[in-house]
């Protein structure tokens, strides 16, 4: 499920002044301020504010918070459960009983103006495919993969067990020496490689 302008459901408590929007100005009140009084994209506490926001309308209403990752939430009843996991202002909904996870569904839509994607089949770049004959849940990252490879010039390249030769030894001789091989350097998306990598690495296990 999709929270339509999730950013813009908390009211701002700071005291904030803006400068008039263009086409706004008045003859005369060209010196006057505009006070916001709720929050606007692009403003470094919005996101915070809005997890507040979904924190306490979630909590009194269905769940418990998890204590170590704070965007997941789940609530217990018997045999039943149903976890929340809060990205932005997206909202994944895992749930053993159908029922709760209707009734959990009608609940976020009376608090937010909500969207119902349906059933999830991929999220923040892992595919989820079902094989209900056989109760199974299985997720990849392949299509992530793709793209990773695609960005770095490397869809056409041989896999392999490791990502350098055997016998390749890496020192301090091949670092960049001066400022023209400093800025050559910068064509090596090494780091960015690497982040992507450990992305994938760290999601799916």
């Amino acid at each position: 499920m999709d929270v339509k302008a999730a950013f813009l459901n908390r009211n701002l408590v700071e005291v904030v002044y803006l400068l008039q929007p263009k086409g706004f100005k008045e003859e005369g009140k060209d010196h006057l301020m505009c006070r916001l009084k709720k929050f606007v994209y692009k403003f470094k506490q919005v996101s915070h504010q809005w997890y507040l926001k979904f924190d306490e309308a979630v909590t009194s209403l269905v769940s418990v918070e998890n204590k170590v990752d704070k965007c997941i939430y789940f609530k217990i009843s018997g045999s039943k459960f149903i976890f929340l996991i809060l990205y932005i202002d997206d909202i994944l909904l895992v749930s053993s009983d159908l029922r709760m996870l209707q009734e959990t569904k009608k609940l976020l839509t009376k608090q937010f103006d909500m969207k119902d994607f349906g059933e999830a089949s991929y999220v923040l770049g892992i595919a989820i495919h079902r094989d209900r004959s056989r109760h199974l849940l299985g997720l990849s990252q392949s299509a992530y993969m793709d793209r990773v490879l695609k960005r770095f010039f490397m869809l056409d390249y041989k896999n392999g067990a490791v990502p350098i030769v055997k016998g390749d030894k890496l020192s301090l001789v091949q670092c960049p020496k001066n400022d023209v091989e400093r800025e050559s350097m910068k064509a090596i998306p090494y780091a960015s490689a690497i982040g992507s990598l450990m992305y994938a690495q760290v999601c799916t296990r």
